[in-house]
């Protein structure tokens, strides 16, 4: 099953759609099993005269480390304590002890809520004081990452999701919550990816992409779209947004897994395109406990390069100056431990700081609209030596 998480993309979770159904289990399954052995522990403390308590690991830089062998980055095993007897921490733990309640009646319930919802139905104010449970849904998102990383679970196993975010198209028919769709069918808009991508809701049925394709940006990804990328170079075309949110990344890491696609990146040169590649390849320090499932160690970095100014004939009208953040950034970056013995990427970024900008991929279509699909990134899938692992 899933492990543990940390910090959500709470800005997405202002929605109040229905979200995907989950089998219902025994008893509400896995999740239902965690939570009632954690309420279990809690009793046990109280009945004993103990202090009741929570231990959660600590999602902090300090508590990561990569795994060089594996090439993914894991969460350590330091931990801090939550106590109900504690002035600073008893509204923290009271609320933890809501929002399980609320994922242990969703998941014996076999229902789903959004991040949003889990907020509305926790809240209220406390009898015979003028005291919220929660004031904000700024307190409820941290609560909800804490009982991730606690219990072991990502929030989608606890049947919390987010609003969608990023969308496919290629030649892949699958099954969503018994709907059998054909993602080579989908008109310009594709199919928008949920925040439960996990195999009891979405299934492969057929697929005939030779790889994926993942690009930064949605504009960018109608792009390719209109020029029918992924129909003359059968793959899969994703894009997640920006930084991808945890379906995106889980369904790469699916389709690299279970379908045995390559997977390929095609980001903005500058240190947020580099971050973005990092967090699909390695996985992030939010969610080091759940990198085996979500990150792609295999998946190779196509463009936009900081050599493709020269190479492409490109010109100044492309140029985005670096500021101090950038540049910091990019120090940053070549720090990294799975990036610091790596030449050919310590040679990328020198170069994008010895050039003083940065590029987006829009950059190419500079030279003219269909540059970027008919033949900047054929030119790419071709030359190999080109690619960045």
């Amino acid at each position: 099953m899933a492990k543990k998480q940390m910090k959500s993309n709470t800005s997405d979770g202002a929605t109040t759609t229905k979200g995907p159904a989950l089998k219902r289990g025994k008893k509400g399954g896995d999740a239902t099993e965690k939570i009632v052995r954690m309420a279990d522990q809690i009793v046990k403390f109280a009945k004993g005269g103990v202090d009741p308590y929570l231990e959660i690991p600590i999602r902090a830089l300090s508590n990561v480390s990569f795994d060089p062998k594996r090439r993914i980055i894991e969460m350590g095993d330091a931990k801090q304590t939550r106590n109900f007897f504690s002035l600073g921490q008893a509204k923290k733990f009271m609320q933890s002890m809501l929002i399980a309640k609320f994922c242990n009646e969703l998941a014996l319930a076999g229902k789903t809520a959004s991040i949003r919802q889990a907020y509305y139905s926790s809240k209220h104010t406390i009898a015979g004081t003028s005291e919220k449970t929660f004031n904000d849904q700024s307190e409820s998102d941290p609560i909800i990452e804490d009982l991730e990383v606690a219990l072991d679970s990502l929030r989608e196993e606890l049947h919390i999701y987010a609003s969608n975010r990023g969308a496919l198209v290629g030649p892949l028919v699958f099954v969503d919550s018994g709907d059998t769709i054909d993602a080579s069918r989908l008109g310009s808009g594709g199919y928008s990816i949920p925040s439960i991508v996990e195999p009891e809701v979405i299934q492969f049925k057929k697929c005939d992409a030779k790889f994926v394709l993942h690009v930064e940006k949605d504009t960018v990804w109608r792009r390719f779209v209109e020029d029918k990328f992924a129909v003359k170079h059968k793959c899969i075309l994703i894009h997640g947004g920006g930084q991808p949110p945890r379906g995106v990344r889980r369904l790469l890491n699916r389709f690299h897994q279970e379908l045995k696609l390559p997977v390929y990146c095609l980001l903005d040169n500058d240190p947020w395109g580099y971050y973005i590649y990092s967090v699909v390849k390695q996985g992030s320090i939010n969610l080091a406990y759940e990198s085996k499932r979500m990150a792609v160690p295999d998946a190779k970095f196509l463009g936009v390069s900081s050599f493709d100014y020269e190479r492409c004939g490109l010109t100044d009208d492309v140029k985005i100056a670096l500021d101090k953040t950038d540049i910091s950034r990019a120090k940053q970056i070549i720090k990294y431990p799975w990036f610091k013995d790596k030449k050919h990427w310590i040679k990328e970024v020198e170069k994008m700081l010895r050039n003083g900008f940065k590029m987006e991929v829009e950059a190419m279509i500079s030279k003219h609209l269909t540059y970027l699909t008919e033949e900047y990134l054929p030119m790419k899938l071709k030359d190999k030596k080109q690619w960045l692992d």
